[in-house]
């Protein structure tokens, strides 16, 4: 199973690869050139970290942008319904998404994955002009170990350095937003919960270590005066993804959406688009 996940990661990157000339349809973004990967412990697939962009349809786009960072317990991506689906619900919101291929265990810790995460949000911010982006609504939005991956980002992230010789590295880092689904929740050692971005937390009760988590963190982001929104559902399980067709948890996307336009990061909903 862990190989044939780690395979469908290089699938997707050698499939992507054609389209990211033509810049239609899905394409990759790598987020370094060859060679100048920082932590790099080799050459190969699973030594890269790219994003694969999804377009809202022609005409949609308003403008907000945001990273998917699917879960797989570190050793694996759910691509599916923790990232392509993801993604999908966006497009359909005017979002442009970016799905985050990231560095995987045993052969890459936390350390080389918070880079991973933190160039994700400075690479989209710096082709805002290309992707017609506002810079100042690009969100990030983690499932499971991809939720401990925004946490990680958060709170390594900072402004960028206007004297970088990388274009890229001028960029800030932090997400304007944060999403926060089925991932662990109390506070750690270097978190600044006063200064948090925005959160949105979901799980299910029946998941007891995220649900009792994510009630803690709500709390104290609360506590702290920063902005934060929670929903746990009653029945459900870890791992449901967008949850689409569920009548148990399936609306948490339209309540994630709600969260987002009150907070401007998306425009709000008119006629049938308003009752999601």
């Amino acid at each position: 199973m862990i190989r044939k996940a780690l395979w469908m990661a290089v699938a997707i990157s050698l499939a992507c690869a054609a389209g990211e000339k033509k810049q239609t349809g899905n394409f990759n973004i790598p987020l370094w050139e060859a060679g100048k990967i920082p932590l790099a412990v080799g050459d190969g697939p699973l030594d890269q970290s790219f994003l694969t962009v999804f377009l809202p349809p022609p005409g949609k786009a308003d403008g907000s942008a945001v990273v998917v960072a699917p879960g797989g317990a570190n050793i694996m991506l759910m691509y599916g319904a923790e990232g392509m689906d993801v993604a999908e619900r966006y497009n359909e919101w005017g979002t442009v998404a970016f799905v985050l291929t990231y560095r995987l265990s045993p052969r890459y810790n936390d350390k080389a994955r918070t880079l991973d995460g933190k160039r994700a949000i400075q690479m989209v911010r710096s082709r805002a002009a290309e992707f017609h982006l506002d810079p100042n609504r690009v969100g990030f939005i983690g499932f499971s170990a991809g939720s401990s991956l925004g946490r990680l980002v958060t709170a390594a992230s900072g402004p960028g350095d206007p004297q970088a010789a990388d274009p890229v590295d001028r960029m800030s880092s932090r997400p304007d937003y944060l999403g926060l689904i089925y991932g662990p929740g109390r506070p750690t050692p270097g978190e600044s919960l006063k200064d948090f971005p925005p959160t949105f937390l979901c799980a299910a009760e029946f998941d007891k270590g995220t649900s009792l988590g994510s009630a803690q963190l709500f709390m104290d982001l609360t506590r702290a005066g920063a902005i934060a929104e929670l929903h746990l559902y009653q029945k459900g399980r870890h791992g449901f993804g967008t949850g689409f067709g569920t009548s148990d948890f399936g609306d948490w996307m339209g309540r994630l959406r709600h969260f987002l336009t009150e907070d401007g990061f998306l425009k709000p909903a008119h006629g049938a688009e308003a009752s999601e």
